[in-house]
């Protein structure tokens, strides 16, 4: 065999006949495409009978939708979100700073709370504040019911509660952040303020956002059990509407759909929130 013979024998290795191979064949997904199929004729379904049934009164609910009683119990409800949600962070983050600590008493009582107020369900400790005159009728030489306003109780009682779940938070985001890396700052001679702020901080937000953000709308959602003590929330407002008209069904869809809208809104901003801190991460989309 001459030399070129053997050089095209070694660049171009034996490769079998394109009309003697196997032939591809796509995978059959039948089950898939039926179930897919089948999901959606109940979808379709499902939606037609809600479009079409007259109980549902849709044309009071477009009545009722913005009107001023609505958006007034709306607002009142975006804004008790908006303050739980601050305090109730700035005291887990409190919490959470006491659990990680040193000292043995600041961790007991950390644990303390966390087990207590995740222990008692939120509508019985609202009951509790709002009855609180019958322990103590008189704080600060003030009357207690003087003090305790149903806002205020809804206030405490919502701020307590979430507290603890925004402790635990808080600290499972700290210390899924690598121990070296503060290790690695104090070697650089940074404070303990910008180690905290510049390094702990950023990184601890990629594990805290996500399960704060479903907090929010767990939040937002859980404000209406406020409603028990007459607080004029939203669900509040659409119930004081439906107890003067009796018509439940549609009053209770324009809450349905008023929180619906909300929480979308609050998803959305979620997920910007969550790539913008997952910037550099190998999980970014």
């Amino acid at each position: 065999m001459s030399s070129d013979t053997l050089a095209k024998s070694a660049a171009a290795p034996d490769i079998p006949e394109l009309a003697g191979s196997p032939r591809i064949v796509p995978q059959r997904r039948l089950g898939q495409w039926t179930a897919a199929v089948a999901v959606l004729v109940l979808l379709g379904l499902a939606v037609t009978s809600v479009a079409r049934n007259k109980a549902f009164q849709w044309d009071v609910v477009g009545d009722y939708f913005t009107s001023d009683s609505v958006l007034r119990g709306l607002w009142l409800t975006l804004w008790l979100t908006a303050v739980v949600m601050v305090l109730g962070f700035v005291l887990g983050a409190l919490l959470a700073a006491a659990r990680l600590s040193a000292n043995p008493v600041l961790r007991g009582v950390s644990w303390g709370y966390v087990w207590l107020f995740r222990s008692i369900p939120i509508l019985v400790q609202l009951l509790l504040w709002f009855n609180i005159g019958a322990l103590y009728p008189q704080l600060l030489g003030v009357k207690t019911v003087n003090l305790f306003t149903p806002i205020a109780v809804a206030i405490i009682g919502l701020t307590l509660h979430e507290a603890a779940y925004a402790a635990e938070v808080v600290r499972g985001g700290i210390l899924s952040v690598d121990r070296g890396q503060v290790e690695a700052a104090q070697a650089l001679g940074l404070s303990r303020w910008r180690r905290w702020w510049r390094i702990v901080l950023p990184q601890a937000m990629r594990s805290i956002v996500p399960p704060a953000g479903n907090m929010l709308i767990g939040t937002l959602k859980g404000t209406s059990i406020v409603s028990v003590i007459a607080v004029q929330d939203l669900l509040f407002s659409v119930q004081l509407v439906y107890h003067r008209t009796y018509q439940v069904i549609p009053l209770l869809m324009v809450a349905t759909i008023w929180y619906t809208v909300v929480t979308s809104v609050l998803s959305v901003g979620q997920y910007y929130v969550e790539k913008h801190y997952a910037r550099g991460s190998e999980r970014t989309r």
